[in-house]
């Protein structure tokens, strides 16, 4: 049964979110300084924090603000102290502006960088809420803005006018508004009751009304027993819905009454079409739970009208206040417990509310209502957005960075809501990305790391491919890997956006779909040897040419499997196609809002800005390729040779065919580049696990992008500083029509494994994916299990995690038992499988099925012969096994890649590797 629950999204910019600079870009939190010693103002010996910004531009008046500081917090605000700090701040800045090549930027003064620091801030709260509202179906811009807080009315006009917000509303007591809180809320009892019922069968109706009565009577008991009387308890009934054959269950409540009158149906669609984009038209529509939500009224607290102003408000105090379209600006201060309904304040000025400041700013109205609380009437338009040049700056750079990046996951979220499959909706198994004019990669919001950067070989190849013969309401699609692609269920759509006839961006998404045809359902065939046994291959079609969805040519691409013998066409091909339309919707979000984006700031800013956060990653990768050579030449160690500042690194394992994966890493420390050689590394095989050359690079990139230790946007920057040599013809660089299903799933893992281990960075994870599939003529299921992660010099490896370059759920088990014919016997962390060490590797996981019906099983796994290794001594992982449990209980192993028909009640079991150990004891797990 469903409880209750609410979603969070934590967001790390609060007061106390710490203030850094790193190679040009600002960046607030997500580190935190904590209330002890907390922001450099409190007098403890802290560190810059989002306090000390609004000190310093007078939003915070330490004359107002309690005297609890220093060592017997007795003392006010350090705003000299603050003023130092972002004084040193700023001189560092400046010195890293002055070195940047062709530079004509000017010094930032400390009030330039103390509310530059509060825009990215407020950015980094503004992304979330754009990704969660439009996760649901919403617009920011139809909506208010509700701030509570200490902190949170210093930024209410700014965030509010970033979302179009036009309104703000803060509540009299936003300072103390969660203990205000308690004391207005009513008492709420809540009953649920599991049912399986299909809306409008027979006798459905009856067996709602008894779950109901049933609950209403408990809920009404138990809040009788707390002292309410009838007259002071009301009940909601909620009834936990979906569509039949999906996972998305919404809790629906209707303003109708009883069940007989359509009004649950009604709202679970009118819900469903808003938060999903469409309608599952002739699906039924089944009740999981019935709930019952009892109100006991309570009148302890009640909100009192305040008197009503007959003349102007009068300023209480002045004070200079920063603002960026002004300066410093001599701004009134007025007490909201000296305001009185109806009251209007025009912007600039400051709202003193006991335990926090109002901000409002210029082009706002604060207006007092009959309650006391405050409304904020927001101005149109984005701060600043038309001060912005085509000039490098630290503050729009990190703005941008949000921005691009708030756009990609946009688009995630619109795919998320629109498609249909349980690959793309539920598992996620899907990423999004923004790309130049040139194809170079901007932002990437993925959910898989086996896609990070991947996109980028494919938009180039398109874009050489296409040439001049693109025009505007053309879509493209691919998935072949001589096109950049990964493994045939994995497709890209690409749409390039026009601006007066030019290309000026790209967007584009991929997205792992159910089948693509080939010789087995799903198109995850652990024996196919060529690539026509794994679905459609497609190197570059139109899907839509000048705004014509072409769906038969597309049903006939998606049917040509089927004439290849034992190979079937896309079996699903109605999803696939309504999960393409859903990239395509996905790739016009993101058009809009780039769109958006241009229109505010122009064609040339946003030109500019994608070229800055390039190069300001290409910056912090050769920075971290820098230190990783000083901390090699640190060491002692024959892994490390040292000729004219060029490091060399081996690094070397195998896939339990025996076939090699060898690289030599050579670092350039005086440059921050790389270079992989992978010569050395086994043929192509006459087997799935050959893995394209997108891949590998995904898989280098996936490393860098880990090791760098602080968060920066994956584009294309991060690609410059590196080369690689990786052999044609080999495991990772297959042939045109070499077999590729296992290399993305299972040699990117050994990749990963190798990179990592060369960087000596961490012990081997799992390495595989654990790919395990059934079905038969009725249904087909694929996930990926969980794993045991590699331990570090500083940490234990994690238990039971998806590892490296797989980043998917995993079923419920409720939901998997519910819709499948399984019963899932044990799903539990497999105790002793990681290395040991003086960090220990993290343990496996083992997941055992018994199957109900005659069903068709497919593995395809890695790390079966092979352990994991570990690192400095540490231990290896246990290797996984796959075993099928027979009746009698007689247990045959299924080696590491197999299909078998399996029969009613016959079990199988896989245990998944553990990660290596890191540090003595030395010795192995198990």
């Amino acid at each position: 049964s469903m409880l209750p629950q609410l979603e969070i999204n934590t967001v790390a910019a609060g007061g106390g979110s710490k203030l850094t600079f790193f190679e040009g870009v600002l960046k607030v939190g997500p580190e935190s300084v904590s209330s002890d010693p907390g922001p450099v103002c409190y007098r403890k010996g802290g560190q810059l924090a989002v306090t000390d910004a609004n000190l310093l531009l007078g939003r915070v008046v330490p004359k107002y603000f309690p005297k609890i500081f220093g060592k017997n917090e007795d003392q006010a605000l350090d705003a000299s102290a603050t003023r130092e700090a972002f004084e040193s701040l700023t001189k560092e800045i400046n010195r890293f502006r002055e070195l940047q090549e062709g530079s004509t930027a000017g010094c930032m003064t400390c009030e330039e960088v103390a509310y530059g620091y509060l825009q990215v801030a407020n950015e980094a709260m503004c992304r979330p809420i754009r990704e969660l509202t439009e996760m649901k179906g919403h617009d920011t811009s139809n909506h208010i803005l509700a701030v509570f807080g200490g902190a949170g009315p210093q930024h209410a006009c700014a965030i509010a006018r970033n979302l179009k917000m036009k309104s703000a509303f803060v509540h009299r007591f936003a300072g103390i508004l969660s203990a205000y809180g308690m004391g207005l809320a009513d008492v709420v009892e809540e009953a649920q009751l599991p049912c399986s019922l299909t809306c409008g069968a027979e006798g459905s109706l009856v067996q709602l009304e008894q779950r109901e009565n049933e609950l209403v009577r408990k809920i009404r008991e138990s809040l009788q027993a707390q002292g309410f009387d009838d007259d002071h308890i009301q009940t909601t009934t909620f009834l936990n819905m979906r569509y039949e054959g999906t996972d998305n269950a919404i809790m629906t409540v209707t303003q109708g009454q009883g069940f007989s009158d359509g009004g649950y149906e009604l709202a679970f669609l009118q819900t469903f079409q808003r938060e999903f984009g469409f309608e599952l038209k002739g699906r039924k529509l089944l009740v999981d739970d019935v709930r019952v939500r009892g109100v006991g009224k309570v009148d302890i607290i009640r909100p009192s009208p305040i008197a009503t102003a007959v003349e102007d408000a009068v300023p209480m105090d002045h004070s200079q206040v920063y603002f960026q379209e002004s300066g410093w600006t001599q701004t009134p201060i007025f007490d909201l417990l000296e305001l009185l309904a109806g009251h209007a304040l025009d912007g600039p000025c400051l709202i003193l509310n006991g335990n926090s400041t109002i901000v409002i700013e210029p082009g706002c109205r604060a207006i007092v209502t009959d309650l006391g609380d405050v409304q904020i009437l927001v101005g149109v338009g984005e701060m600043g957005s038309s001060g912005a040049s085509t000039e490098l700056d630290s503050v729009q750079l990190s703005i941008f960075s949000n921005r691009f990046m708030s756009i990609a996951e946009q688009m995630g979220r619109t795919l998320q809501r629109t498609s249909v499959s349980t690959n793309i909706k539920e598992r996620l198994d899907f990423s999004c990305a923004l790309f130049d004019a040139q194809g170079g990669l901007v932002a990437n919001a993925p959910h898989i790391p086996v896609h990070l950067g991947a996109m980028s070989a494919t938009v180039s190849w398109q874009l050489q491919h296409w040439g001049e013969d693109l025009q505007e309401g053309d879509v493209l699609l691919t998935n072949h890997p001589s096109a950049g692609g990964s493994h045939l269920p994995d497709i890209t759509v690409v749409t390039p956006v026009f601006r007066d006839g030019q290309i000026v961006f790209f967007t584009a998404s991929r997205g792992h779909h159910a089948d693509v045809g080939g010789i087995t359902p799903g198109s995850m065939p652990p024996f196919s040897r060529t690539l026509v046994q794994e679905g459609a291959a497609i190197k570059a079609f139109k899907l839509v040419e000048k705004g014509v969805f072409q769906e038969e040519k597309l049903r006939e691409l998606l049917a040509e499997p089927g004439r290849h013998e034992g190979c079937s066409g896309t079996r699903k091909v109605e999803d696939v196609i309504s999960d393409l339309r859903a990239q395509a919707a996905a790739n016009n979000r993101g058009s809009a809002l780039l769109a958006e984006l241009i229109d505010a700031y122009g064609l040339d800013v946003v030109n500019a800005y994608m070229g800055h956060v390039q190069e300001n990653a290409e910056l912090a990768v050769r920075s971290m390729l820098r230190k990783m050579a000083r901390d090699v030449l640190s060491r002692s160690g024959e892994e490390a040779v040292r000729e004219d500042k060029q490091i060399q690194l081996r690094s070397i394992d195998f896939m339990d065919d025996g076939s090699p994966i060898q690289l030599v890493l050579t670092i350039d420390a005086a440059e921050g580049s790389a270079h992989f050689d992978f010569k050395g590394t086994g043929s192509q095989v006459y087997g799935n696990w050959n893995c394209p050359k997108a891949v590998t690079f995904a898989a280098i990139i996936y490393c860098l992008r880990a090791l760098v230790g602080t968060e920066i946007p994956l584009n294309q920057g991060c690609f410059a500083p590196i080369t690689a040599d990786i052999p044609e013809n080999s495991m990772l660089s297959p042939a045109d029509g070499a077999a590729v299903v296992g290399g993305n799933v299972l040699t990117s893992q050994r990749v990963t494994d190798v990179v990592l281990a060369a960087f000596h960075a961490a012990a081997n994870s799992q390495g595989c994916m654990n790919n395990f599939t059934f079905g038969n003529e009725n249904f087909g299921y694929y996930e990926t299990i969980a794993g045991g992660s590699g331990a570090g010099p500083t940490w234990d490896g994690t238990s039971g995690v998806q590892c490296h370059m797989t980043n998917t759920r995993i079923t419920d088990p409720e939901i998997l038992e519910r819709r499948y014919p399984v019963l899932l016997r044990e799903f539990s962390l497999r105790k002793g499988s990681g290395g040991r060490g003086a960090h220990k590797g993290g343990d496996g996981v083992v997941r055992e099925m018994e199957f109900l019906e005659r069903v068709t099983v497919s593995i395809l796994s890695e790390r079966r012969s092979y352990r994991p290794n570990g690192i400095d001594g540490g231990g290896q992982g246990l290797p996984g096994t796959n075993m099928l449990v027979n009746i009698d209980g007689t247990e045959v192993s299924l080696g590491g890649k197999n299909t078998i028909l399996i029969e009613p009640h016959q079990r199988v079991r896989i245990s998944t590797p553990g990660g290596g150990g890191c540090g003595g004891p030395v010795g192995e797990a198990g």
